[in-house]
């Protein structure tokens, strides 16, 4: 038994890591000390004010969004992914280990390996009594991604990064308990979810784990949501293709920035977490089925005309309100990931009235919304489908679901700060002006071309 408590005596992902890791920080600083000085991006004042959209400043090795092409990891795209990752026995649905080992190593795994990391996530996967205790002394009112944050910070007194710090390790250690951390966070934030789910929504009766089950299925059983194997699958997908979307989102850039200060994976996964709780973000996807409810409401039918739904879209936008689910900050086209789940929905649950109204909508706004000529991206993005999915299996919550979006998103963001230790990224501190700064700087140049 190693220091962690886990009894297996070689570890394949870490070895494997380590080998990659060790060979690109090494190539990594040659390059800086042979081409440091090479300018790559240019930064405008608009980009400065603008939350500095598009500015080229952070390496992020899982994956990468292209505007046309959409979220590829590691070079492969989500239909690439559903084709080549490994899946449960008599599932048509990649498993999300598969995707964690891909992020982590730029290799798709075999299916001993998944199987070896499903193995490993399980006997990691005991929470801390305290950890309950802590949601416990919570309100159920509470919105459960208050009780994510707080469950995730509470884990931390596990922390092998904390204590090997305190120890005194080499900064070329720093990656090692990271990826430690790493595992066990991943590992054990299902049972939490779950947890906060449960204790909410369902009374505090609780569904303990069943260890047979992969990740993503054991999650779907401790919801205890559906009977139905397909909700299974659901989750499989759904904890895939929300992994991870490069690292200038919200909550990937927090936990990068958090990690940054040395602070272990259970802070900087924190960090993340409070950064996807915001309207602007994953919150977002809680705010699309409210409005799909609205709407139903509004127009008394489940079955609503496209005409139907044109007039009500307009009404929302006259009203001086966005259509939730539609525009992205990057994307030109549909979201791969509304893509994906949109053909999960045609294979499993095609006659559902709330996913008929989901494709609907994607008939009409896109239209509506280009023809305003002030959106860019007029098309849908990952949060215009998932509510009508978790609604058909039972799962009418929708506050809770941006849990289940962070769920996910820790595997893309905690496999990126073990980069980040195995390369030494420096603590982030990007430089700030002021206003009469910039007035002054205009001044200047405005001076300085009248006088050329």
């Amino acid at each position: 038994m190693n220091e962690h408590g886990h009894t297996e005596k070689t570890d394949p992902l870490k070895d494997k890591f380590r080998e990659k890791a060790l060979a690109l920080a090494t190539e990594t600083r040659a390059t800086l000390k042979e081409f440091g000085g090479m300018k790559v991006d240019e930064v405008t004042l608009k980009q400065v004010f603008g939350g500095m959209r598009g500015v080229k400043s952070m390496i992020w090795e899982t994956s990468q969004l292209d505007p046309n092409d959409g979220i590829r990891f590691r070079g492969y795209s989500i239909p690439e992914l559903k084709e080549k990752l490994p899946k449960a026995e008599g599932g048509n649905e990649p498993l999300p280990e598969g995707l964690f080992w891909l992020m982590l190593v730029g290799e798709i795994p075999t299916d001993d390996e998944v199987a070896w990391l499903s193995k490993q996530w399980k006997q990691r996967s005991n929470v801390p009594k305290h950890v309950f205790t802590v949601l416990d002394s919570f309100p159920v009112t509470a919105h459960p991604m208050t009780q994510l944050s707080a469950a995730i910070v509470a884990m931390g007194t596990d922390s092998c990064f904390s204590r090997r710090y305190a120890e005194g390790m080499s900064k070329s250690e720093y990656w090692d308990p990271t990826y430690e951390d790493t595992m066990n966070l991943i590992a054990r934030l299902p049972r939490v979810a779950a947890y906060i789910y449960r204790r909410s929504y369902h009374k505090g009766e609780h569904i303990n784990p069943d260890l047979s089950l992969d990740w993503a299925a054991n999650f779907a059983h401790m919801l205890g949501v559906s009977e139905n194997p397909d909700f299974r699958s659901l989750m499989r997908l759904y904890l895939t293709i929300h992994a991870d979307h490069e690292g200038g989102n919200a909550s990937a850039h927090a936990t990068h920035l958090v990690g940054s200060t040395l602070s272990d994976a259970y802070f900087s996964l924190a960090g993340g977490m409070n950064a996807l709780a915001g309207p602007l973000h994953g919150l977002a996807n809680q705010e699309v089925i409210k409005w799909i409810f609205k709407m139903v409401d509004a127009l008394g039918t489940t079955k609503p005309t496209k005409e139907q739904i044109a007039d009500y879209v307009n009404s929302t936008l006259a009203a001086g309100k966005v259509i939730p689910g539609y525009g992205h900050a990057v994307l030109r086209q549909p979201d791969p990931r509304f893509t994906a789940q949109k053909v999960f929905a045609e294979e499993y649950i095609k006659d559902d009235d709330i996913v008929n109204i989901v494709w609907k909508i994607f008939d009409v706004v896109p239209g509506i919304l280009g023809g305003l000529g002030k959106v860019k991206n007029p098309w849908p993005n990952v949060d215009s489908h998932s509510g009508a999915l978790l609604v058909h299996y039972g799962m009418r919550e929708y506050s809770f679901y941006t849990v289940l979006f962070g769920v996910s998103r820790a595997m893309g963001v905690l496999a990126a700060l073990c980069w980040s230790r195995a390369l030494g990224m420096p603590l982030e501190r990007p430089k700030s002006l002021t206003i009469k700064w910039v007035n002054e700087y205009l001044e200047s140049q405005k001076t300085a071309a009248t006088n050329s």
